[in-house]
């Protein structure tokens, strides 16, 4: 039985428990009542910071730029913010209250979600890179649809940004994994946000339209996908004189999503590609090939999964990087609903 379009299409959520708003959406408008008027305000939005954390996160160099933002008024900011803000320290037991905000989305594979410890992790920023036709794209369009539907933990479902960097991303993809989990069509596509990017400087521009859609719509967003993270980085930067640009750019992109993904408590998804490393022949590695992006990227990313090619449609997922899942391996495939669990 289908569910109803109108049961589908997701709301904002109105009724945010008031700790969840003081500790994700707290509004900058509230720095009114600190003595700021609301034409600077209005500037600060305008350069994609809409929160109390917002104003936290960016540096004082970074909001002198803002135009129209002296130095003088920039310490007022920093300073009436600091006193909506709790900064400094707290105890773990305090932070591990917070995090009980986490919420995790299914990939729609089993096995899958076991090695991710329940699925992608809100909060943080999770990488599958691999070779091509290793499932990385097939995962993002299932995720699009699985992100949607309530699952464990008390989530609740929610919307999806897609930033497609290869144009690779199929709607009528979206419509095979819908009938999959017997979802309308078309309210399954309404509720997916999708933007071509061209150029990695328009990649970093469309995290602030991102950054401002979590805000007018607090809670109803709960994925970001990035397909893929660096392929317009290798367009726009050649060879190894331009290396120390792209990486200093790159770092300024992921941080940008790191904070996002904290600030409005959504998960985020990158895919990344492969290349052949041409030092691996001299400490005998058993993989000569590994994935772009360096340290920044590798140091940037929460959890990295590396994927490789089974039997047929068959895929193996393994844990590279994780500060809290073993190293361990499932194994996945790619049908016409998306990703399942591999048939043995």
């Amino acid at each position: 039985m289908a569910m109803d379009a109108e049961d589908q299409v997701v709301e904002p959520a109105l009724g945010i428990d008031e700790d969840d708003d003081i500790s994700i959406f707290q509004d900058i408008d509230q720095l009114q009542n600190h003595g700021i008027n609301i034409a600077d305000i209005k500037k600060l939005k305008q350069a994609g910071i809409n929160t109390i954390k917002g104003i936290q996160m960016t540096t004082r160099k970074k909001l002198c730029n803002i135009k129209g933002i002296s130095e003088a008024k920039m310490e007022k900011i920093k300073e009436a913010s600091a006193k909506l803000v709790l900064t400094g320290f707290s105890t773990a037991l305090e932070y591990a209250e917070k995090r009980r905000q986490v919420f995790k989305v299914s990939t729609g594979s089993q096995e899958l979600d076991k090695l991710l410890g329940g699925g992608m992790e809100s909060m943080a920023i999770t990488e599958a890179f691999g070779e091509f036709r290793t499932g990385k794209t097939q995962i993002s369009h299932t995720l699009c649809v699985t992100a949607q539907i309530p699952g464990n933990n008390g989530y609740s479902g929610g919307k999806v940004v897609f930033i497609d960097t290869e144009n690779t991303f199929r709607p009528d993809r979206l419509r095979d994994i819908a009938d999959r989990f017997n979802l309308d069509q078309s309210a399954v596509l309404d509720n997916v946000l999708y933007a071509r990017a061209y150029t990695s400087e328009h990649q970093y521009e469309l995290l602030d339209f991102v950054a401002a859609k979590f805000y007018e719509e607090p809670g109803v967003f709960k994925l970001l996908i990035v397909d893929s993270i660096m392929a317009l980085f290798r367009v726009d930067f050649s060879g190894r004189g331009e290396l120390a640009d792209r990486q200093q750019k790159l770092a300024q992109l992921l941080s940008r999503l790191q904070k996002i993904a904290e600030e409005y408590n959504v998960s985020v998804f990158v895919t990344n590609q492969m290349t052949s490393d041409p030092g691996a022949g001299m400490s005998f590695q058993a993989d000569p090939k590994k994935p772009i992006g360096g340290h920044i990227l590798a140091h940037a990313s929460t959890v990295r999964v590396s994927l490789r090619k089974g039997r047929g449609e068959n895929r193996i997922a393994k844990i590279y990087d994780s500060p809290d899942l073993p190293e361990n391996e499932a194994t996945f495939a790619i049908s016409s609903g998306g990703i399942i669990d591999a048939k043995e």
